[in-house]
């Protein structure tokens, strides 16, 4: 099953577990979080919204607010000593799609629990 959803002015299409990057939302990192904007739901019989289908949600979990590339926007003008360079840099917020819910349904997965970071031998000792 997949859906379109729209955030940020934009449409993607997501299955459970895709992990994307979209333009910052509201929640805390580790929280699961409901999108309303459904735009099609995808299956073997597909559901149009019109605009959005009604009843349907898709639960997200949000693992991490950052900042985007730095974009440059510089401007010359030749011969006349003139220039100016601006910069700046989008706040994203990386989601995974934990569940794709219909007819009302509340999310019944919670967070997934951080993995531990194992510390790895150094290669001359596995090597003797």
């Amino acid at each position: 099953m997949f859906a379109v959803i729209k955030t940020g002015g934009k449409q993607y299409r997501v299955v459970p577990d895709d992990v994307l990057e979209v333009g910052k939302i509201e929640g805390e990192v580790g929280s699961i979080v409901q999108l309303n904007d459904v735009l099609v739901l995808g299956g073997d019989t597909p559901v149009l919204g019109v605009p959005t289908v009604a009843g349907a949600s898709v639960a997200v979990e949000v693992l991490d607010h950052k900042r985007g590339p730095k974009v440059i926007a510089f401007k010359k003008r030749r011969r006349k000593n003139s220039r100016r360079k601006r910069g700046y840099r989008d706040e994203i917020t990386v989601l995974r799609i934990s569940e794709i819910l219909a007819d009302g349904a509340k999310p019944t997965k919670g967070p997934r629990p951080k993995k531990d970071k194992v510390a790895k031998a150094p290669a001359a000792e596995a090597a003797e």
